[in-house]
């Protein structure tokens, strides 16, 4: 098992509108790519010297085949999606493999 994971720093004045956008579109839109199980969205308690808020969506797959499929099929449709807050956010992506969970 994988989680791709995808870290968010975004600017104050336009976090609630981000935040519904990514609740209620983005995050729906990435499970309907059927490549992802589900979606955790978490918000990273740290205050940043740069302001703003950080979360952490993390989006299980079954191997990293699956999600190099995703990042031929469908990253780059989905990441056009955040056009509307280009300049106002940074993110940064990791993958992580599942070692064990109990």
């Amino acid at each position: 098992m994988y989680i791709y994971n995808v870290t968010i720093n975004i600017e104050n004045e336009i976090h609630d509108t981000w935040l519904h956008w990514m609740k209620t579109e983005y995050i729906p839109a990435m499970l309907d790519t059927r490549k992802f199980s589900k979606a955790l969205m978490t918000k990273v308690q740290v205050e940043e010297e740069m302001g703003g808020v950080t979360y952490s969506v993390q989006y299980t797959t079954d191997s990293k085949a699956t999600l190099e499929k995703y990042y031929a099929e469908d990253a780059e449709t989905l990441r056009a999606q955040s056009k509307p807050f280009e300049g106002k956010f940074i993110a940064f992506r990791t993958e992580l493999e599942v070692i064990c969970e109990q």
